[in-house]
């Protein structure tokens, strides 16, 4: 294949990861905070009806409702911030990010979870978000397949000038395809490779970039 025509299919490739992306995206808004705010829609227009009605205290406890649903929307689409980008991450970089989710899950977990990540933060932003929601997500798949008593996570270049990522673990062996796909659709939206390495004595997962998306 021709360096043009290699391009090019890399170029289809990031154009529909990202459509997949918007798509997640799209259907996360919609099933969760959409749908809340349309509830509190039908319940304010309760509320008035009963007001009109001159029943306050069911306005009342109606009101109360709302103000339940409306604090479930605010969660959720702060959940769905930080799901998207964390603020540590924006603003302290992807090694304090990367640590910070660290100790949270170890402490949570009495677990130990060792990290030289440093390159990441010489990643160009798209490469370094994305690259954070592979190593949380993996991280996540490595605590409920296990548990594991150690997981290590490494970012290094590579001889190309693309980055490497390796998220290693000793827990249990994950052998269903299926579980890698959404790290899959993660790496295709910055042009990346995902490979497996599925052990009876633990997973090791690694994520290669290419120089022109890590480094852009």
């Amino acid at each position: 294949m021709s360096e043009s025509a290699e391009v090019a299919r890399l170029s289809d490739q990031l154009i529909a990861a990202e459509q997949e992306e918007r798509r997640r995206l799209a259907l996360a808004l919609h099933d969760g905070p959409v749908q809340t705010l349309s509830g509190i829609a039908l319940m304010l227009d309760g509320v008035r009806a009963s007001l009109a009605a001159g029943q306050v205290d069911e306005a009342r406890e109606v009101l109360d409702g709302v103000l339940a649903r409306q604090r479930e929307a605010i969660r959720s689409l702060r959940d769905l911030s930080f799901a998207l980008e964390p603020v540590v991450l924006r603003d302290q970089g992807f090694e304090p990010a990367v640590r910070a989710l660290a100790e949270q899950l170890g402490l949570s977990r009495e677990l130990q979870i060792d990290l030289d990540v440093e390159a990441g933060d010489r990643l160009a932003e798209k490469a370094r978000v994305a690259l954070y929601q592979i190593v949380r997500e993996a991280l996540h798949q490595s605590l409920r397949r296990g548990p594991p008593t150690r997981i290590a996570v490494t970012v290094a270049p590579t001889d190309d000038g693309g980055v490497a990522a390796v998220i290693e673990d000793d827990g249990a062996g994950e052998r269903r395809r299926r579980s890698f796909e959404g790290l899959e659709e993660r790496a295709r939206t910055v042009a990346g490779r995902i490979t497996v390495d599925a052990r009876d004595d633990g997973t090791t997962v690694r994520v290669e970039l290419p120089p022109y998306t890590a480094r852009e």
